[in-house]
């Protein structure tokens, strides 16, 4: 929004920390570049710097130039001889698209204020790094050339920069529908252009995909106005059904099987995580999911455990969980392949437990699967299987507390370990974070005792 940046929403907590990760990432980079100079970002300095600096032979870090209207200014450039190399670092671990395009147009920009570009970089995250000790940068990252794919991008370029400044310049907006544009390759913060949809519309089909545009094109909003012709799988038909009638779809049969299934003394388990660009930890990996707290039910009986320092929490976490856990019984978790991950993640950094970890996975069921082959399926959950959507759905209770989502309460204990948070903002965290987890397997609980009520009806 060029011209109405206030229609712009405000960055969440989540997006800050990701950008935050980025700019730690930026600044382990640069240590792979000793005797390069940072450039001060504020626009005119920035500019003004690197003019002088390019004289210098050195790395400079955020080296801007500017070519009438276009501006641009990359991560790092290298100088090699006569030429310039551009490296731009990503804390992704792979690299994509866009990454290309960008660089491309730094690319440009910078060869028409007269520097040479020989090659362009991408430096990002190598994902099979182990910490060990202290990081080495050189390690940490991998340095990938994509020099022939920013040829290939580059190809019209002055066109398309043509054509955005024209869209700049004008004084009224273009007419652009909603389509796939809108979330690749970033999704747009602006939502108002999907303010028409209805509350039961049909993106909320599953994996819909292309067809939900398809739908709309053809001026098909609302899922009770999806066409008896529509090539719906027979899941979009239930959901298609229930939208119509208002009622929940419930498929007992499935449902009692499921049921069937469970062994007393019922565990219901859920693990929370945190994850960082740069392991924190020696033996952990970039991003690697560190679990810092679990809540268990058995019965109506609670146990938990929640780390309180910023030490690695494994090794007490796992310890906490053999006390709690009984031998015998079903573990019921939510979307299994997460539990079980971590499960497997601490097996490997705590080889002595593994047996006993590898019995808790066998004895694993996931309460998902109900809800995402769509055995029962309500209207309000909006095409979703999320534990968030479907308890409110089926039990009328809900997630009302500062925290209501995995992320959110990542972001919570990480500020509650930092040094600088209160004592009073420590102690609230934590009751947040105890009430956040301990409600998801109590939720589990209520679901299953439901679902239960509602054979013998």
């Amino acid at each position: 929004m060029f011209h109405q940046p206030e229609k712009i929403p405000e960055v969440d907590a989540s997006t800050q920390y990701r950008f935050d990760q980025g700019h730690l990432v930026g600044e382990l980079a640069k240590k792979i570049y000793p005797g390069g100079i940072d450039i001060p970002t504020d626009f005119k300095a920035n500019l003004d710097k690197t003019k002088e600096l390019l004289k210098k032979d050195k790395p400079l870090f955020e080296a801007g130039v500017m070519i009438k209207q276009i501006y641009a200014r990359a991560d790092i450039l290298v100088p090699v001889e006569d030429e310039w190399d551009i490296v731009e670092v990503k804390s992704s671990t792979s690299v994509k698209e866009e990454n290309v395009q960008d660089v491309s147009f730094q690319k440009f920009v910078y060869e028409r204020a007269g520097i040479s570009i020989r090659k362009c970089f991408i430096l990002h995250i190598n994902n099979e790094f182990v910490r060990k000790g202290e990081i080495d940068p050189k390690q940490l990252f991998v340095m990938e050339d994509i020099s022939k794919e920013v040829n290939k991008a580059s190809v019209d370029i002055q066109e398309r920069i043509e054509e955005m400044l024209k869209i700049i310049a004008s004084p009224t907006m273009p007419k652009v529908k909603i389509s796939h544009a809108c979330h690749n390759p970033y999704t747009c913060r602006v939502e108002e252009c999907w303010e028409h949809l209805p509350e039961h519309n049909v993106f909320h089909l599953y994996r819909v995909g292309k067809k939900a545009f398809d739908l709309v094109e053809n001026g098909v909003m609302d899922l009770e106005e999806v066409p008896e012709d529509f090539k719906a799988t027979d899941i979009q038909m239930i959901q298609v059904k229930c939208s119509k009638t208002k009622c929940p779809h419930i498929n007992k049969a499935e449902i009692k099987k499921f049921l069937g299934l469970l062994d007393e003394p019922v565990h219901y388990l859920d693990f929370e995580t945190f994850a960082t660009a740069i392991p924190l930890f020696d033996g952990t990996k970039p991003y690697q999911a560190i679990p810092f707290q679990f809540s268990l039910h058995v019965g109506k009986k609670h146990h938990s455990f929640l780390a309180s320092s910023k030490d690695d929490p494994r090794k007490d976490f796992l310890d906490a969980l053999k006390k709690a856990i009984g031998s015998t019984g079903s573990i019921v978790v939510y979307n299994q392949a997460f539990e079980q991950g971590r499960l497997k993640e601490l097996a490997l950094a705590f080889p002595a437990s593994k047996e006993w970890i590898d019995s808790l996975i066998l004895r694993m069921i996931d309460l998902l699967i109900p809800f995402r082959c769509f055995h029962y399926y309500h209207p309000s959950q909006k095409g979703s299987a999320s534990i968030k959507e479907v308890l409110p759905a089926l039990t009328g209770k809900s997630y009302n507390g500062d925290i209501a989502d995995g992320g959110t309460a990542s972001l919570s204990f990480l500020t509650m370990v930092q040094e600088d948070t209160s004592k009073a903002a420590k102690l609230k965290i934590k009751k947040d974070l105890e009430d956040y987890c301990g409600l998801d397997t109590e939720g589990m609980r209520w679901i299953v005792e439901r679902l239960g009520e509602m054979m013998k009806e």
